[in-house]
């Protein structure tokens, strides 16, 4: 037996018992902080010579339910949760999986080809390839010197 602080009196505990209330409680205490912290996906953003790349990390859903828009320069990708119907015969004990509506914007930068942007959904990532513009070069001039 070990001796255990709790608001500064002793409570006697089993280690055995301390570590399997901690670990059986743990999943679903992270599981309701994660879901009242974070609103949004996380997303990571590369960059490339001729391209961003966008990734949001939306795993569990399907690609019909997102929207990807493009407005006054700003990229929209949202989804919204679908109402689940509910049946009689099937009882959810537990429910750790969540998915909450969501909307993330981002500036689009000039340099960015709006109309050739794509996106993909796949293995829980929704990917967006967001093109460069080509640069117009100029063709090379020769100046003659008078």
């Amino acid at each position: 037996m070990s001796i255990v602080k709790f608001n500064q009196t002793p409570v006697q505990k089993s280690l055995g018992s301390f570590f399997d209330e901690f670990f059986n409680e743990l999943p679903s205490v992270a599981t309701r902080e994660w879901n009242s912290n974070w609103s949004f996906p996380p997303v990571n953003i590369h960059e490339t010579a001729d391209a961003y790349h966008l990734e949001l990390s939306v795993p569990g859903r399907s690609k019909e339910d997102f929207k990807v828009n493009i407005e006054n320069g700003l990229l929209t990708i949202s989804f919204e949760k679908k109402e689940e119907t509910k049946n009689e015969d099937y009882k959810t004990v537990r429910r750790e999986f969540t998915y909450r509506s969501f909307k993330r914007s981002f500036n689009l930068d000039e340099r960015i080809d709006a109309e050739k942007i794509q996106a993909k959904y796949e293995n829980g990532l929704l990917k967006l390839h967001l093109p460069k513009k080509e640069e117009t070069k100029e063709a090379a001039k020769q100046i003659t010197i008078s």
